[in-house]
């Protein structure tokens, strides 16, 4: 599961804004848990069900990839004619994940590390997958020039466009990695039936 957010800071000016060596994408990790207890993978499951991050109203998750997306654009206008000078990106991705708190059999034990493994491969995906978003928005962004007013209006709605576009078709990626993920007999499924099976 992910949540995301997109905004963008576009300045327009003759000189340049930026200096070059922060040119690129800009990545920021923090990893967060929230803790459950149980004897049995059965306890630890329904201790995620209460305590998990909130998925929708209803319903909450095992654990969950967030991000938001930042772009500074660097426009300046020459000869009537303006010019993407430099696009820095920011990604900034949080998980969150379950930690087991109570003692445990080495049964389960064994149980829960490969549960957790499964969950983090889960949402290392979804973090790797807004990564190739943010390269994937550097290139459709790269040569952006046009004749444009004194304001490059024209530009920034361009700008804005292109990554909008690239944005949305990763979020469509995202969305079909998740449904395959969580479809009956699918990965989730077979990370909380291994969890479980022995209770």
């Amino acid at each position: 599961m992910r949540l995301t957010s997109l905004t963008m800071l576009a300045a327009a000016c003759v000189l340049s804004c930026v200096p070059a060596a922060s040119a690129g994408t800009k990545l920021i990790v923090h990893v967060r848990t929230y803790d459950v207890a149980g004897k049995t993978g059965a306890d630890l499951v329904e201790a995620m069900d209460r305590l998990g991050p909130k998925h929708g109203y209803m319903t909450r998750a095992i654990a969950e990839t967030g991000y938001t997306v930042h772009w500074d654009l660097d426009i300046s206008r020459q000869d009537g004619i303006c010019r993407l000078r430099q696009a820095n990106g920011k990604l900034d991705l949080t998980y969150t994940f379950p930690r087991r708190l109570s003692p445990a059999s080495p049964g389960l034990r064994k149980r829960w590390d490969g549960f957790m493994a499964g969950v983090r491969r889960h949402e290392h995906t979804h973090g790797r997958i807004a990564m190739r978003m943010m390269r994937a928005t550097e290139t459709a962004l790269a040569g952006l020039e046009r004749r444009d007013n004194w304001f490059c209006t024209g530009t920034h709605l361009e700008a804005r466009r292109r990554i909008n576009a690239t944005y949305a078709e990763y979020e469509a990626k995202q969305n079909a990695f998740d449904a395959r993920e969580h479809r009956g007999g699918g990965h989730v499924e077979h990370l909380v039936d291994a969890l479980t099976k022995l209770d």
